[in-house]
């Protein structure tokens, strides 16, 4: 891990075990006037205090039956986000699905693609997305996966039909 990133890593540590009130000139004295260092900080700690309703335990056994089913994601072996051709599902978790992929520019590598799911993208999983994205490119370390591309697609909510009634492009 770099040294800036080690120095992140710290100040977010420390800060993150202080009451709110204390936060601020905790920043104040560990940041000493970086400010670019201090905003990336802020935003660790805003992300990693975002509520996250999905996840909260139910308060009676009754609302633990799920009340609605996400569509399955429309991507599939063979299907392109953006410079990467998706070879298979490798895993699934309760925001996202991630993909063996295939990196085919500027480089050609093999490497793991995670997606939101369709249904899951609110402002409170995509913020946890991103400090999970962050926390990640700040290690380094043979057994914790490397960020090498960030990004969005768009895509539609819902399959379009075409006129025979199957699924268009």
């Amino acid at each position: 891990m770099g040294q800036t990133h080690q120095r992140e890593a710290a100040i977010f540590d420390a800060a993150i075990e202080l009451p709110l009130e204390q936060r601020a000139a905790h920043l104040e004295n560990a940041c000493a006037g970086d400010a670019a260092l201090r905003r990336r900080v802020e935003a660790l700690l805003n992300a990693s205090e975002t509520s996250c309703e999905f996840l909260d335990s139910p308060a009676t056994p009754e609302a633990a039956e799920p009340t609605n089913v996400l569509p399955p994601s429309f991507e599939k072996a063979g299907d392109r986000i953006g410079r990467y051709k998706l070879l298979q599902q490798i895993g699934e978790g309760g925001c996202g699905v991630v993909y063996m992929a295939e990196q085919e520019e500027p480089v050609s590598r093999r490497v793991a693609l995670k997606v939101i799911k369709l249904g899951m993208d609110t402002k409170s999983v995509i913020a946890r997305f991103e400090a999970e994205r962050q926390a990640l490119a700040m290690m380094d370390h043979p057994n914790v996966a490397k960020v090498f591309d960030a990004g969005s697609t768009e895509r539609p909510l819902t399959p379009s039909l075409s006129p025979d009634g199957g699924e268009g492009a």
